[in-house]
């Protein structure tokens, strides 16, 4: 890493501990590793979004796009929020029946937006009513952040961690 970039590295362990999974990749282009640092670190660790809405937007994008490494560490985080198997399974399998209307708020719209490119008024009024104005473009942009993950994840096909569940697709 030449010199210059040494304070970016220094960054990601700041606040991640350690150097790890998709910014294993990432720090090959060290300035986009920097940004996405800071957005993660705004959605991850200072945005005003609910744990538990965060955990099921990136689960929901880590299963649509199939991506290992992020699956994993969001079912690790998933089980620590105490979120359900039921909803962990409805997310692995691609559906919201069966679990909290709060819970598949959260899916329907994350799954509308990647798989549709858009999101419908009937499955943005909820989401829009729970968070506000704000929360609502946070709540997207958490979408956006894990999207652009998974796809770099998935560009170099980053498996996931020791010890998280494996997703089979």
């Amino acid at each position: 890493m030449a010199p210059g970039h040494r304070a970016i590295f220094d960054a990601i362990v700041a606040s991640r501990g350690a150097v790890q999974g998709p910014f294993t990749m990432l720090l090959h282009c060290p300035t986009l590793a920097e940004h996405m640092k800071n957005l993660g670190d705004f959605v991850r660790f200072e945005g005003a979004l609910d744990m538990r809405a965060r955990v099921l937007a990136a689960m929901t994008v880590a299963r649509e796009f199939d991506t290992f490494y992020v699956w994993g560490a969001q079912t690790g985080s998933a089980r620590r929020q105490d979120i359900a198997e039921t909803t962990i399974d409805a997310i692995r399998e691609k559906h919201s029946r069966g679990i909290p209307a709060e819970d598949a708020q959260i899916i329907e719209f994350t799954r509308e937006l990647i798989c549709r490119h858009r999101v419908g008024d009937e499955t943005a009024k909820a989401p829009q009513a729970r968070f506000g104005d704000e929360g609502f473009i946070e709540f997207t942009g958490a979408i956006g952040y894990y999207s652009m993950l998974c796809m770099m994840a998935n560009a170099v096909e980053l498996e996931a961690g020791l010890d998280a569940e494996v997703l089979k697709v």
